[in-house]
C-alpha cells in the first residue's frame, strides 16, 4: 500500500505575519495555526497547533534585529524538527545579522556564520532567503540555499518607467557587480560611488565614478538603513548635472531619521520590497511585493523543478 504524502504546510512568525499570508495566499493555502505563549519576563513559545508529522514544512519570517525575530524563527525550527515534520525550510525574505559576514578587525564575531549555524542546528533542511548583503554567505551554510534576487520584481518595474537616458549607479564599490548586472538587462550605462565611513553609518568623503550629466539615475542596493549613503549619492549626482534620481533597495530598514533624511534629499523615488514589515512615513518610498517571488519557488521547491528561472542576475 502507498503511503500518501501530507500536503505542504506554510506557518509565519509574528512579525512576518503580513507578507506570510500573502505569499501563503498566492501559493494557494492559508496559513497553519501557530499559538504564541509568552511569560511575564519576555520569554515566548511557540507552538504549532496542528500535525506536521511527514510533512514539508516552511516557516516564514524575516530575521531584522532586535534579535527576537531570530530567535523566534529558531524555535520554530525546532518545533517542527521534534514534531517530525519532513522537511523544514526557512523561508527568511530579510536575512538580518549579514553585514557580520567577516572579521573586519580584530576580536570582532562572524554573526552570519554563527547564525547559519543555529539554522541549521534548529533544524532547517533547506533556506530561501532574497538578496544577501554578501552571495558568498551561502558558503556558511552545508544545507541548500536558494537565494533569490529581487531584480524579478524591481526590473519590471523599472521598464515601465520608460526612462531615456538611464544610468544605473552603485552607491559603493561593493555594489558594483549588482549595478552592472541591472546595467546589463537595461542595456544602460553604469557609474560608482566611492565613499569612505568614519564609523558604522557614518560617510566622512564621497566621489562619483563617471558621469551623470543628462542621465535619469537609479541607484541599486541590497538594503537601506539610515538611507545616508542613498541620499547623499542622490544630492551628488544631481550636483553633477543628473536629470533625476531614483533608488533600488531590497530591504527597506529605514532606521533612526532615515525618512527626515528622503524627504530633504534630491531622491526622486526609493523602491523597495515588503521583505521588512515596516509603516513608511515617506510619500517617496514605493513597496513593491515579494510575495509571488517567494510562493512561485515554494512550490517549485515542494514539487522537485527548477528555479533557475528565478535567478535573472
Amino acid at each position: 500500500m502507498t503511503a500518501t504524502v501530507p500536503q505542504p504546510k506554510i506557518f509565519a512568525c509574528q512579525k512576518s505575519k503580513v507578507l506570510a499570508e500573502a505569499i501563503a495566499k498566492e501559493f494557494g493555502q492559508p496559513l497553519g495555526n501557530v499559538i504564541t505563549s509568552t511569560y511575564s519576563d519576555g520569554e515566548f513559545q511557540p507552538s504549532f497547533e496542528e500535525s506536521v508529522r511527514g510533512s514539508r514544512v516552511f516557516i516564514i519570517g524575516s530575521t531584522m534585529p532586535n534579535s527576537d525575530n531570530l530567535m523566534e524563527m529558531l524555535l520554530m525550527l525546532d518545533a517542527a524538527k521534534r514534531a517530525s515534520a519532513r522537511h523544514i525550510t526557512a523561508v527568511i525574505p530579510y536575512f538580518g545579522w549579514a553585514r557580520q559576514d567577516r572579521k573586519d578587525k580584530p576580536r570582532v564575531p562572524i554573526a552570519a556564520k554563527l547564525k547559519a549555524s543555529l539554522l541549521e542546528t534548529a533544524g532547517a533542511t533547506r533556506i530561501i532567503t532574497m538578496d544577501l548583503h554578501a552571495d558568498q554567505i551561502q558558503g556558511f551554510f552545508e544545507k541548500p540555499v536558494d537565494h533569490l534576487f529581487a531584480s524579478t520584481i524591481f526590473l519590471p518595474y523599472l521598464q515601465s518607467l520608460g526612462l531615456e537616458n538611464l544610468t544605473i549607479a552603485s552607491p559603493d564599490m561593493g555594489g558594483s557587480k549588482r549595478a552592472y548586472a541591472y546595467s546589463k538587462a537595461m542595456e544602460s550605462d553604469v557609474v560608482i560611488c566611492y565613499k569612505q565611513r568614519a564609523k558604522a553609518n557614518v560617510i566622512s568623503h564621497m566621489e562619483l565614478i563617471g558621469n551623470v550629466e543628462g542621465q535619469h539615475v537609479v541607484l541599486v542596493d541590497d538594503m537601506v538603513d539610515t538611507a545616508g549613503t542613498l541620499t547623499k549619492a542622490a544630492d551628488l549626482m544631481m550636483e553633477k548635472g543628473a536629470l533625476s534620481v531614483r533608488a533600488i533597495c531590497t530591504h527597506a530598514i529605514l532606521s533612526g531619521n532615515a525618512y527626515e533624511k528622503l524627504d530633504n534629499s534630491q531622491l526622486k523615488e526609493l523602491i523597495v520590497t515588503d521583505s521588512i514589515p515596516k509603516e513608511h512615513k515617506s510619500d517617496k518610498v514605493k513597496v513593491l511585493s515579494c510575495a509571488h517571488l517567494f510562493a512561485d519557488v515554494m512550490h517549485r521547491v515542494n514539487s522537485n523543478t527548477s528555479i533557475a528561472s528565478k535567478f535573472v542576475m
